[in-house]
């Protein structure tokens, strides 16, 4: 998806603080954190929300397992994180690709939002 911001980013034709890279996924920190510790974690592969699933169960999985890597890379396993994602513009997401946010190092209240 030549539009697509994060595909950009995956793609390393837009730059970015990347925590993690494999072949599935690029983590990277977020350019306007939310917390201390605010990456985002997304597939490299276009994928709009959790709502484009087709085939993904393995995707998902292994998504969800680099979110926990990140949070123990940046140290807050123990302290507790936040894994969210937004789907749709009424859930709060603003670009149209899959990811999860990593949020951690402060204490985070709820509701969100």
């Amino acid at each position: 998806m030549s539009h697509c911001l994060f595909c950009k980013v995956a793609t390393g034709e837009i730059p970015a603080d990347v925590v993690h890279a494999d072949d599935q996924s690029i983590a990277f920190r977020d350019i306007a954190p939310q917390a201390p510790v605010h990456v985002l974690v997304i597939p490299r592969e276009h994928r709009s929300s959790l709502l484009d699933r087709e085939e993904s169960a393995g995707l998902f999985a292994h998504l969800l397992d680099v979110c926990a890597r990140v949070a123990e890379a940046e140290g807050v396993e123990e302290s507790g994180f936040r894994v969210v994602t937004n789907i749709g513009s009424d859930g709060g997401q603003s670009v149209g690709h899959l990811h999860f946010h990593v949020l951690g190092g402060r204490s985070l209240s709820w509701p969100p939002g």
